[in-house]
């Protein structure tokens, strides 16, 4: 049986100068259709990395990353081909579109009008789930650290117990996930392990990063009400100034932080804990909650 054909795009949208919703279709003149913007995951690549790029390569625009909509599975002549889409905010205007290789045309549509003019039927689903979703959102960021050297393996104080070889290669391939949400600030416990996850994306990011000892285990362990104080309080703030914000902590933790955090909302919660570079991410609206999305660790 040959592979499934991994592919990755998005429903962009953004307000206009009235206030209300649009979406972008774009015209691809191989085929003579109106489509959501996609394209083939490249080696190596996170699906989420390949929406990322599909979408500006063949919008033209700046984008941010918001939550996962579905996906889909039809057959083309080179075989099964699986779509994987993302809800993406446009974060600039459609002058910056140039005709390219892919496509010649952009257009914004309201939904309605969207909805008729798309050519295939699986773009339609994929979009009318999205006008489902409450995708006007903020993105806020748990990451569990990556993978650390063990307890038993560190004869030092355990906040300053490293990644071991593992994490260290995680930890340089978080950019290329995390890029996507458009981060603002990144917030990280002052462990060892901690910092060194996020690190080398603040310097790729160009941002410096918050740490707080209000995040560390040995912290949580005296008093547990300071991290869940820190993040209600972060969480205010990202939604207030609607700035994608990524933090950084440790499994006991990071839990209740959800459960803090989707006290008043009526999503679906994580049946199971982080692993070592995974994360969670809760797109928050208004002070709620309002979708979870889970991020595996970095493939090694």
């Amino acid at each position: 049986m040959s592979q499934v054909i991994q592919a990755a795009g998005g429903v962009v949208w953004r307000k206009n100068s009235k206030g209300d919703y649009e979406v972008a279709l774009v015209h691809r003149p191989r085929y003579d259709d109106w489509s959501l913007p996609k394209g083939k995951q490249e080696s190596g690549e996170p699906l989420i990395a390949s929406a990322y790029r599909e979408i500006m390569e063949e919008t033209g625009l700046n984008i941010q990353i918001g939550q996962f909509i579905g996906e889909i599975e039809y057959f083309t002549i080179d075989g099964a081909k699986k779509v994987s889409y993302w809800s993406a905010k446009a974060l600039d205007s459609d002058k910056s579109f140039r005709a390219n290789n892919e496509v010649d045309q952009l257009l914004w549509l309201d939904f309605d009008k969207a909805l008729n003019k798309l050519t295939r039927e699986s773009d339609v689903e994929i979009l009318t789930k999205f006008i489902q979703m409450d995708f006007d959102a903020t993105p806020l960021i748990l990451l569990r650290h990556a993978k650390a050297l063990a307890r038993k393996e560190w004869q030092g104080g355990d906040e300053d117990r490293p990644l071991d070889n593992l994490g260290q290669i995680q930890a340089k391939r978080t950019f290329s996930i995390y890029q996507v949400f458009g981060l603002q600030a990144i917030h990280t416990s002052d462990a060892v392990r901690c910092y060194d996850t996020v690190i080398s994306m603040c310097r790729s990011l160009g941002l410096n990063p918050t740490v707080a000892n209000q995040l560390s285990e040995y912290t949580f362990e005296k008093n547990k009400k300071k991290a869940l104080e820190y993040v209600t309080e972060l969480s205010e703030v990202v939604v207030k100034h609607q700035s994608p914000t990524l933090l950084c902590s440790h499994n006991p933790i990071l839990p209740r932080m959800l459960e803090k955090l989707t006290k008043k909302s009526k999503v679906d919660l994580p049946l199971e804990k982080l692993q070592p570079g995974e994360a969670w991410v809760l797109f928050m609206r208004k002070k709620k909650c309002v979708g979870i999305d889970l991020i595996a660790a970095p493939v090694v």
